[in-house]
């Protein structure tokens, strides 16, 4: 780690806010058979994989992992999943991305949902920067962070070498 960043969540931490997080969607859906739990690819899905292990010890609803692929460079939707709707139609939706800037990634991540009846739709992300210029709202969140706009948060989970860390540059 570079002397410009600055250590925001250990391995433990990150560990900690994903254990209550999946707490928090299970209150949230304790009468459901089934949820699905969308993770944007690349470090959303890692944090969709983290948090489907939780649910599965902690729960008796089946969770779904699914994939989402957005070129989140496009001005507009451009997204794909890995698997076809049958497997979230009319069922509980979970998005999960590691961090909110924007909103952009979260909205173009709904968007993927939008033209598919579903029971209801959640948001999750490991920190919020609380810089939001999409009309996006977070429902689970790990950590709420004030940053500025020249800031960056960048999160590591599942690199090879490397400790699990959130930190800010």
């Amino acid at each position: 780690m570079a002397a410009s960043q600055l250590l925001i969540l250990n391995k433990k931490q990150i560990q900690q806010k994903i254990d209550r997080i999946a707490y928090q969607i299970l209150e949230d859906n304790l009468n459901e058979k089934e949820i699905v739990l969308a993770g944007i690819w690349d470090r959303g899905y890692k944090l969709a994989l983290r948090l489907e292990k939780v649910l599965k010890k902690i729960s008796g609803f089946k969770v779904t992992l699914l994939r989402i692929d957005l070129q989140k460079e496009s001005s507009k939707l451009v997204a794909s999943t890995d698997l076809d709707e049958s497997h979230w139609k009319n069922k509980v939706i979970i998005i999960v991305d590691d961090v909110l800037n924007s909103g952009k990634t979260l909205a173009y991540g709904l968007g993927v949902f939008l033209n598919t009846p579903h029971k209801k739709i959640r948001t999750v992300v490991l920190v919020d920067r609380s810089h939001k210029i999409f009309p996006i709202a977070t429902d689970f969140v790990g950590l709420e962070l004030a940053t500025i706009l020249k800031e960056h948060v960048d999160v590591v989970m599942d690199v090879e070498g490397e400790e699990d860390r959130v930190y800010l540059s």
